[in-house]
């Protein structure tokens, strides 16, 4: 059973929130952060702890941003995931999957391929040769097959999945517009790109439109 634990208030500065999380984040399953800090701190502020947390951080960080009308985080719409194709999105995969389990929600998973390294300079520089819908078969086939496993794990989750050439960050901002979840892995060395590069869930700490889950890939459990 988890366990949920709360730190006591100290008259610590703001700068020293990050390593007390980081030492918290070792005995816990899941961080959460709200989108504005104790006192009126802008989203800024805590943005800013959320992307130290993401990289330094032991289990998953949560970003709750977005509000209904009545102040709540979004209820409805599908859990969305970044899916890169390889095996370090499959930490993201089990929370995302989980989650929309437990949320008796749809699950979206977006792979966004451009920024791969499979598209190399010398192809942005002769596009016209690119067989386009060719390569977004095999990126679907390649997001299909990592999907598999979890669709069989989890049957009563519809899944569907979103291949897009477009950059990481703007295609799960578009697709996440109407979420009630958001879903990313993040690896913040390694020569990982795309989905998995810290820039990308940077960005979406500060621009994400619902709440966001942060799943840094050495940490997750």
């Amino acid at each position: 059973m988890s366990t949920v634990r709360f730190l006591p208030p100290t008259p610590r500065r703001t700068s020293d929130a990050v390593p007390a999380l980081v030492e918290e984040s070792a005995k816990a399953c899941l961080v959460v952060l709200g989108s504005r800090g104790l006192g009126g701190f802008s989203g800024i502020l805590i943005g800013s702890t959320a992307v130290a947390l993401t990289a330094r951080g032991k289990c998953p960080v949560a970003v709750i941003r977005g509000r209904t009308e009545d102040g709540a985080p979004p209820s409805t719409g599908p859990v969305v995931v970044g899916v890169d194709g390889t095996p370090t999105s499959e930490p993201a995969l089990a929370v995302a999957f989980e989650q929309a389990a437990s949320r008796g929600a749809d699950l979206v998973a977006v792979h966004a391929w451009t920024d791969f390294a499979s598209i190399t300079a010398h192809t942005y520089a002769h596009q016209s040769a690119v067989d386009w819908d060719a390569m977004e078969n095999r990126e679907g086939e390649v997001l299909a097959q990592q999907l598999a496993a979890w669709r069989e794990k989890y049957p009563a989750v519809t899944a569907r999945q979103v291949v897009s050439r477009d950059r990481p960050v703007r295609s799960l901002l578009d697709n996440a517009e109407n979420a009630q979840l958001l879903v990313v892995g993040c690896r913040d060395h390694g020569g990982f790109t795309g989905m998995l590069h810290g820039s990308t869930s940077q960005a979406l700490i500060h621009h994400a439109s619902c709440p966001l889950v942060v799943v840094h890939v050495t940490a997750a459990r």
